[in-house]
């Protein structure tokens, strides 16, 4: 049986800033664009072997655009489309906008959703929180100390120009090698990350803006996916069940 898809939409990070509840404390946020996004395919098991709904958002210029872009949108005449439509092949539905620049899909069956219509930050109203998945800033080449944390090694006598190196790698003549994933210095940033479990603070549906606590990936105008969350949190409380004690534990 085919999940429900969850609740989602393509944005951008507005920026950081904070507003005040009904008890006028600071609520750090992160202002996010969210839509509206343009239907572009409704996938089905039948015909893709899978449920997904494909959104896109932020329109494209068209002399940027692969003419491959422009025909996932509209309908091109081609001698292969004519081939097609002479051998009774019915062509998908195009929801005839511009090319989009930024498109994902998500998987699961939508109900009450067609080719071309335009989701707004609507969606999100009566949810409480959402996970927000972008590309961490590029950092460039970093050392151990900013990339992972070290101590770095000691800043005494006979200790030369190294204060920030990472020091041994603890292998000997047996193995002979480095294991793979050692901590070393590298590439930092520019990774897909997923904030999970944020709390939606307020949905501005007149500009299309939601709020959500705290921080998101990307430097300010990155492109984000944002989603209901699947993250169930147990919170303890007056109704909550006591936890089992082990057996012999007194």
């Amino acid at each position: 049986m085919e999940r429900q898809a969850r609740k989602g939409l393509l944005g951008r990070k507005v920026g950081m800033t904070q507003v005040f509840d009904a008890d006028g404390a600071a609520v750090p946020v992160t202002v996010i664009e969210a839509g509206p996004c343009k239907v572009l395919r409704l996938r089905s098991v039948g015909r893709d072997g899978y449920s997904a709904l494909q959104l896109g958002f932020l329109d494209k210029p068209r002399r940027l655009a692969s003419r491959a872009m422009r025909g996932q949108v509209a309908s091109l005449e081609s001698k292969r489309s004519k081939r097609q439509a002479e051998a009774g092949v019915v062509a998908l539905p195009r929801p005839n906008c511009e090319p989009q620049r930024h498109v994902r899909e998500f998987r699961g069956t939508s109900e009450g959703l067609e080719v071309g219509q335009d989701l707004t930050v609507s969606v999100f109203e009566g949810v409480a929180r959402v996970d927000v998945t972008g590309t961490t800033k590029g950092r460039g080449t970093a050392g151990v100390m900013k990339r992972h944390g070290f101590k770095g090694q000691r800043a005494s006598h006979g200790v030369k120009k190294v204060h920030r190196h990472q020091g041994g790698t603890s292998m000997n003549t047996s193995p002979a090698r480095v294991f793979k994933g050692k901590r070393m210095a590298g590439r930092y940033g520019n990774e897909r990350s997923t904030m999970r479990n944020l709390k939606v603070v307020r949905v501005d549906l007149e500009n299309n803006l939601l709020l959500v606590r705290g921080a998101v990936p990307g430097p300010n105008g990155a492109l984000l996916v944002v989603q209901q969350t699947n993250l169930i949190k147990k919170v303890a409380g007056p109704g909550a069940p006591a936890p089992k004690k082990k057996a012999g534990g007194k």
